[in-house]
């Protein structure tokens, strides 16, 4: 698989929308008038590579629209989803800093508008702006502190039931209060949710049935309403 690299420059992040949440919309305009005058973006479609796995780092790409899953493949072909990424994520970060090849490849999981910088442009931004720095090293310790959340919930689960338990809270995370419960946006297939747990699609269907039948869950469409927490945590051990 190959990254696009026919990028035009766009847009300027003093006009982020994100500025409460991105990754560099909260930096000063001076910064932001740098790293408008190094990066290129543009539109990628759904289902498109932004970089591959083991690939050698060409720079960093962020995120301002959309979601994108990263995603590791072993020898045997078997893959597995680390996580999905939202706006306002720079993604390639790691390998970009230490000089090492992508360690998954990201793919777009719907139309996303992304930004990309070349990995001596962005080295050297880092270098001449400090707190562009600090922003670079606060988004490495937050992956892996999603990483160590995610091992906490769902990799040291024991049982099918106690792994998708987990993965639902951690995906409410990101819902908001409901008069029934939380609810959630969840577009992922039950195959995208046992690449995420380590389980089989229909380990990970008739697990979400008893859920919805015993009305821990309910599911309308892309909505998840998470009904009785307390009985997910129970399971998921948090």
């Amino acid at each position: 698989m190959t990254s696009p690299d026919n990028l035009g420059l766009t847009g300027s992040s003093l006009n982020c929308s994100l500025k409460s949440e991105s990754f560099f919309c909260n930096l000063s305009g001076k910064t932001l008038n740098a790293l408008d005058r190094i990066k290129f973006s543009s539109g990628y479609p759904k289902g498109a590579i932004l970089f591959a796995e083991q690939e050698a780092p060409r720079g960093v790409f962020i995120l301002s629209k959309g979601r994108v899953k990263l995603s590791m493949t072993s020898s045997e072909g078997k893959s597995a989803i680390l996580r999905i990424a939202d706006a306002g994520e720079v993604l390639g970060l790691h390998a970009v800093v230490s000089n090492q090849p992508y360690q998954s490849s990201a793919e777009a999981l719907e139309p996303c508008d992304v930004s990309f910088v070349r990995q001596e442009d962005f080295l050297r931004f880092l270098r001449e702006n400090p707190e562009a720095s600090l922003r670079a090293a606060q988004q490495l310790s937050q992956n892996y502190h999603i990483a160590c959340e995610q091992v906490r919930s769902i990799g040291l689960a024991h049982s099918a039931v106690g792994k998708l338990a987990g993965f639902l809270l951690l995906w409410a995370t990101k819902g908001q209060p409901a008069r029934e419960g939380t609810r959630v946006l969840l577009t992922l297939t039950h195959e995208e949710i046992g690449q995420m747990i380590g389980l089989s699609r229909e380990t990970v269907t008739r697990t979400m049935g008893d859920f919805r039948h015993r009305q821990w869950v309910s599911i309308r469409g892309a909505t998840l309403v998470i009904q009785n927490k307390s009985a997910l945590e129970q399971f998921a051990g948090m």
